[in-house]
């Protein structure tokens, strides 16, 4: 079977980074590689992509990959930071005919009240992005013949989908991870997970959270995201990080082993 690339769109939390109105110093650096556009990766194999959430910085990632063609969607949850840039999906669907959106019912009951025009069986605003909405139960299904296995975890009380394809697993906005989705993550070559900062926060794994549960969950590699200012320089962090451990930034490639 093919091996699965990932390209991080985006490593950012909900405000980005540098974050509007401050004055903390990592909002000032430099370095490319601590200005972060929101959350977001794509998968690419079978020469096919496959967008994990399409946040409000979506059409500046596609501009910037120069990603020519989209087959699907799957979204982690109904958050701004994640659903915002779903009206900017147009030019792919013009070129494509349709494109293919997964989600739980509740996210797309979400999406649907936010982008009625968009989801309006009737009546149709001619101009309007065309989707086939697919409802995410509590099972795999499949995608350009690869598995993708939905992992039930918590930002908060929030229920929140990752996802494993092959040997890699996605996991945005965790909190917490039951013992029965964390089975669903054995055997990793490569695990994404995010990492707000390093202070503790009710709904987010702070680095030591991330870090711990990486050594748990045994990945051969980790690559944290979903970043904050607060977590620091990515090159001071980098330092501190355990050798299989490492920060994701905004267009860094990588593939499973």
């Amino acid at each position: 079977m093919p091996k699965v690339k990932i390209t991080f769109l985006g490593t950012g939390t909900s405000q980005g980074v540098p974050m509007l109105l401050s004055e903390e110093e990592v909002n000032l650096s430099k370095c490319k590689k601590d200005s972060r556009l929101r959350s977001s990766v794509l998968l690419t194999w079978n020469n096919k992509n496959v967008l994990i959430d399409c946040g409000p910085d979506f059409r500046y990632q596609m501009l910037r990959a120069k990603v020519k063609s989209l087959e699907a969607i799957l979204f982690s949850h109904e958050h701004s930071d994640h659903i915002a840039g779903l009206d900017d999906i147009r030019p792919y669907c013009y070129k494509q005919g349709s494109l293919n959106i997964y989600a739980q019912k509740r996210v797309m009951d979400s999406l649907e009240k936010r982008y009625d025009y968009i989801f309006a069986k009737e009546n149709r605003y001619p101009g309007a992005a065309h989707i086939v909405e697919n409802i995410l139960l509590d099972k795999p299904f499949h995608i350009n013949e690869k598995e993708i296995i939905p992992i039930n975890i918590l930002h908060g009380d929030l229920d929140v989908l990752g996802y494993r394809v092959g040997t890699v697993a996605y996991l945005t906005d965790v909190k917490i991870i039951e013992a029965v989705e964390k089975e669903k993550l054995k055997n990793l070559s490569v695990l994404v997970i995010s990492a707000l900062r390093i202070a503790p926060h009710p709904t987010h794994l702070n680095l030591k959270e991330a870090l711990s549960l990486i050594k748990e969950l045994r990945p051969k590699r980790a690559y944290l995201t979903h970043i904050s200012h607060r977590l620091g320089f990515h090159k001071e962090v980098s330092k501190q990080l355990p050798e299989n451990v490492f920060l994701a930034y905004d267009g860094l490639e990588i593939t499973e082993d």
